[in-house]
C-alpha cells in the first residue's frame, strides 16, 4: 500500500501575535518563518487573517487586491502581504501556507471581499490560492454571535495543492474544518491530482467554540480521512476585539496529536511520515470497507477544484 505521503516532512505551524500594525504583522510574520526554517521544517503555515486583527469591521480596511490569481499576481503596492509571503518563501526554502488574508475584489462600482489563503513554492511563486469556502455565521445564545457574510463572500473550490516532492495536501480556512465531504474528496484523490497526505485549516475560532472543537474537529476529520490534520490559529489576544482559542495543533493519521501549543504566541513541529499512513490504513482498513452499494459515493457528484 503506497502512501499519499513520499517522505518524511518536518511540519511548523506559527502560532503568532499579530496587531493592528499591518507592517508590523508582516515584518514579524517574516521573522518567524525563517525561524521556523532554521529549525528544519520545510512546510510553513500562518494563522487566519495573519496581517489584520480578525472581524468584520476590520476586513474592507485591510484588504488587498490580488489580482487575477494565479496567472497575473497583484504589484507590490496592491499587495504588500502578497510579496512578503512570496519573498519570505524563497528566502527561507519553504513551501508557505500563508494563512490568510483579507481579499478585496473590484469590477465597476461593485466590491467584493473574501478571506483568501495564499500557498507559495520555495522559488516565491505562487502555486494555488483557496477563498474560504463556508463563512463563519453562527448565533450560540450566551456564548458568541459572528456573521461573516455581512463583508465577506464564500469562494467556490476544493483546494487541492502539490507539495513538490512530497505529495498533496488539502487548504481550507477556519469554519471549513466543520464539514467533512472536501476533506473525504481530496483525501481520496477524487481531484486527479492524487490523494492528499495532510488537511491544512489556518483558523480562529474563539473561546466558546475553540474548547468545544477545535481539537475534536481536527482529530475527526484525521480518523475520517486516515491522514494528518494542522490547525493553526493566531495568538490569544485579550485586549483585541476578538479573543481566540489559540492551541494550534497536528493530529496524526490514527488522531492523536502530536504537538499542540497553548494560547501564546509559539512555534510547534511536526514529523510528517509516509509509514504512519500507511499503518493506520493498513491496521483500519476503511478505504477498502466502504459499502457504496448501500449509500451514495460523493466522489460522482460534480466537484468544483476549479473557480
Amino acid at each position: 500500500m503506497a502512501s499519499p505521503l513520499q517522505q518524511p516532512l518536518k511540519l511548523a505551524l506559527i502560532q503568532l501575535a499579530s496587531g493592528a500594525d499591518k507592517s508590523a504583522n508582516l515584518s514579524h510574520a517574516r521573522e518567524k518563518i525563517l525561524e521556523a526554517a532554521s529549525a528544519g521544517a520545510k512546510l510553513v503555515v500562518l494563522p487566519e487573517c495573519f496581517n489584520s486583527p480578525y472581524g468584520c469591521d476590520y476586513f474592507p480596511s485591510y484588504a488587498e487586491p490580488l489580482g487575477k490569481l494565479p496567472s497575473s499576481p497583484p504589484s507590490e503596492k496592491e499587495s504588500p502581504s502578497y510579496h512578503t509571503l512570496s519573498q519570505t518563501a524563497k528566502d527561507a526554502n519553504v513551501f508557505l501556507v500563508g494563512g490568510s488574508i483579507p481579499e478585496l475584489m473590484s469590477s465597476g462600482n461593485k466590491e467584493t471581499y473574501y478571506n483568501t489563503l495564499l500557498f507559495f513554492g520555495p522559488d516565491g511563486k505562487l502555486i494555488t490560492y483557496h477563498r474560504k469556502l463556508h463563512l463563519f455565521d453562527i448565533d450560540i445564545p450566551g456564548g458568541i454571535t459572528f456573521k461573516e457574510s455581512d463583508v465577506l463572500s464564500p469562494g467556490n473550490k476544493v483546494t487541492v495543492a502539490p507539495v513538490e516532492g512530497y505529495g498533496n495536501i488539502m487548504l481550507g480556512i477556519c469554519y471549513d474544518v466543520r464539514f467533512p465531504e472536501p476533506a473525504i474528496l481530496a483525501s481520496r484523490g477524487t481531484s486527479g491530482k492524487g490523494p492528499c497526505f495532510a488537511l491544512i485549516y489556518p483558523g480562529a475560532f474563539n473561546l466558546t467554540t475553540g474548547p468545544l472543537h477545535w481539537q475534536l474537529l481536527g482529530r475527526a476529520r484525521a480518523v475520517d480521512n486516515q491522514t494528518y490534520v494542522a490547525l493553526c490559529s493566531p495568538a490569544r489576544d485579550m485586549g483585541a476585539t476578538y479573543h481566540a482559542w489559540g492551541h494550534s495543533l497536528v493530529a496524526d493519521p490514527m488522531a492523536k496529536i502530536l504537538t499542540e501549543a497553548d494560547e501564546k504566541e509559539a512555534i510547534v513541529y511536526a514529523e510528517m511520515k509516509p509509514q504512519d499512513i500507511q499503518g493506520a490504513r493498513k491496521g483500519i482498513p476503511t478505504g477498502e470497507q466502504r459499502r457504496l452499494k448501500v449509500y451514495p459515493d460523493i466522489t460522482q457528484g460534480e466537484i468544483k477544484w476549479e473557480e
